[in-house]
């Protein structure tokens, strides 16, 4: 299924109901009075979140939502029927702009989540509602408001703690798939990955973490290059970035540092937000590296950079090295959540 984290969408509130203009014709009772019953509410619009969602693909077909109008009132003070509002699934991590003003109408990351994006118009008034001890047969009546409409532009940026970030053959999807039960596509060429998976990762039985892994950046992603530009928003919510290298195939020193640059001039063309965020560097495919060449690069790409964050050397492939990286992660985290 093609992924999509974007959408266009109209929703339309429902009218209110008027109200009614009418007076008791009764027999034995020659001046009945007013007896008009004020109007329906119209429907609203909801957004709710739905954790079985994960793609706003949805949208790319169903695009107005029209919530029902409330029924008009009657006599014997008889009032209109409500409309029933619409509750619109969209998956959690949704966020809702309106589209013609560019403002954000609210940020859906709550597993509860549920955000009004068009209110139902009231209802009108009859005009029983009218009546005074100096005005005993009024024919006053207010109509019903119209609902609100809006076009909404959603979009969607997953939740994950971790997010993975590299160029594309990097290894990413496979230590997704080493550390978690997610299966993405791997394979011995570039852009394998066309949408983000997330991948949970247990250690003992309470404690978990969920990884996102994205598709791999190229030169100019910034701005539109390759297939990663567009899910680079994905990484805006973790909460550490790993940034995975290639030492295996391109054992080029210099030229991977310049790979490791230029991933992080993409960051920071894009927000720099992201580029500030902490970010480890993840050495892999060193099954395929003589152990002593490893040292010597890690060495060296440290120098080089100055680096002053964690380093760690894996194979996404075999495992080596991976529990070693996930249970820092672990305390990572719990460290920041102890200092609050």
């Amino acid at each position: 299924m093609k992924f999509v984290d974007e959408a266009t969408i109209r929703v339309e509130a429902g009218k209110g109901g008027d109200g009614c203009l009418s007076f008791r014709r009764e027999k034995y009772i020659p001046r009945g009075g007013p007896d008009g019953g004020d109007g329906g509410n119209g429907g609203s619009v909801y957004l709710v979140v739905d954790e079985g969602l994960n793609t706003l693909v949805d949208f790319r077909h169903a695009r107005l939502y029209r919530a029902k109008h409330g029924q008009p009132g009657s006599g014997r003070d008889q009032a209109g029927k409500s409309a029933e509002d619409i509750r619109v699934r969209v998956p959690l991590g949704t966020l809702v702009y309106d589209d013609d003003t560019g403002e954000l109408i609210g940020d859906l990351d709550n597993r509860d989540g549920v955000l009004l994006v068009a209110r139902g118009g009231e209802h009108g008034l009859g005009n029983a509602r009218f009546k005074s001890s100096v005005n005993r047969a009024p024919r006053k009546t207010t109509k019903g408001n119209e609902g609100e409409s809006r076009n909404l532009r959603l979009e969607l940026q997953v939740l994950a703690d971790v997010g993975l970030l590299g160029l594309p053959n990097a290894g990413k999807s496979t230590f997704v798939r080493q550390v978690s039960a997610a299966r993405p596509k791997v394979a011995a060429y570039p852009f394998t990955t066309l949408y983000p998976h997330l991948g949970v990762v247990r250690l003992g039985t309470s404690r978990d973490i969920v990884i996102a892994d994205i598709p791999g950046l190229v030169e100019g992603a910034a701005d539109g290059a390759g297939l990663g530009a567009q899910f680079l928003r994905h990484l805006s919510r973790t909460r550490l970035l790993l940034h995975l290298v290639d030492i295996g195939l391109q054992q080029d020193t210099p030229e991977i540092i310049a790979a490791i640059r230029g991933i992080e001039a993409e960051l920071a063309a894009w927000d720099n937000v992201l580029s500030d965020k902490p970010r480890w560097l993840v050495l892999n495919k060193i099954d395929i590296v003589a152990a002593h060449n490893v040292a010597v690069m890690q060495d060296e790409i440290i120098r080089e950079l100055n680096w002053q964050k964690p380093v760690f050397s894996i194979s996404a492939a075999t495992g080596e090295g991976c529990d070693r990286l996930i249970k820092a992660i672990f305390q990572c985290f719990a460290e920041w959540e102890a200092e609050g």
